[in-house]
């Protein structure tokens, strides 16, 4: 069940780096405008990179949470992996519209 793990790991590094562009673009957009709502975005940003910083963390370096998710049940593994992969999903959708 190396798979799902491995589809985790992917989907939380493609979160940070959607996460970085988006928040490259929405600093660059407050300095020039200096709007309240950019900053909303930047900050939301902010805090969604340190969470998929941590999954990272967890997916990669900690062993224990590595062994707890390959002898989980599949389905647990399918939900974990799921939380990443639908969160890119709603970035990809935000990228596509803020690069626009």
């Amino acid at each position: 069940m190396d798979v799902w793990l491995t589809a985790a790991r992917l989907a939380a590094a493609a979160n940070a780096v959607v996460l970085l562009g988006l928040g490259a673009v929405w600093l660059r957009n407050y300095r020039r405008h200096g709007a309240s709502h950019t900053l909303a975005l930047l900050v939301f940003a902010a805090f969604l990179l340190l969470e998929n910083l941590l999954w990272l963390y967890f997916y990669v370096l900690h062993p224990d949470f590595i062994a707890w998710f390959e002898f989980s049940d599949p389905d647990v593994q399918v939900g974990v992996t799921m939380l990443c992969t639908l969160e890119l999903v709603a970035l990809a959708f935000v990228a596509r519209v803020t690069l626009r």
